[in-house]
């Protein structure tokens, strides 16, 4: 399972939804389902905008977890 981790890097930056769809022209519906993970997919355009905005890596970002069985 890939996990989205926005919510925490929105948190230690103490930055909101409004604010990072504002600094990447992302519509704010799109990331408030990336930062509650509830989006199947997301563009790599809007992964990169992402990262660019909040200086951190694509590791930063999204983590994979092993599926439980």
């Amino acid at each position: 399972m890939v996990r989205i981790k926005l919510s925490t890097l929105l948190g230690e930056r103490r930055m909101t939804q409004i604010e990072l769809s504002r600094k990447t022209g992302i519509r704010p519906a799109t990331i408030n389902e990336i930062y509650h993970e509830l989006c199947e997919r997301i563009n790599l355009e809007h992964i990169d905008k992402i990262c660019e905005a909040l200086g951190c890596d694509i590791s930063d970002l999204l983590k994979y977890e092993p599926n439980k069985k």
